[in-house]
């Protein structure tokens, strides 16, 4: 937008203002699921760096469901979740057959 421009602003009416709220809510549930779903990742990632195959594995399920909800309630988008999952899952697999070596 240009230096100094005059910035548009829509009126105060009844459904511009409906429309801010409902906005709003919107954007704190999603944030919650994000945050939710990102909590959960980071408490997988942290058994996988710490070598807890066991731990690991018992995240898994729980992780993967979060990643589930995620995209069901389009806080993700199903390929970024779905990257998510596999990429959690590759590392997991890495980690149990370094233990069985």
């Amino acid at each position: 937008m240009a230096q100094g421009g005059a910035v548009k602003h829509k009126k105060k009416t009844k459904s511009v203002l409906k429309n801010i709220r409902q906005a709003e809510h919107r954007q704190a549930v999603n944030r919650m699921n994000r945050t939710r779903v990102r909590t959960a990742i980071r408490r997988m990632r942290a058994a996988l760096t710490a070598g807890d195959a066991p731990g690991a594995e018992k995240l898994a399920s729980a992780t993967f469901s979060e990643v589930d909800k995620a995209i069901r309630k389009h806080t993700l988008t199903e390929n970024t979740a779905n990257r998510y999952k596999s990429r959690l899952t590759l590392a997991l697999n890495a980690l149990k057959n370094k233990k069985k070596a």
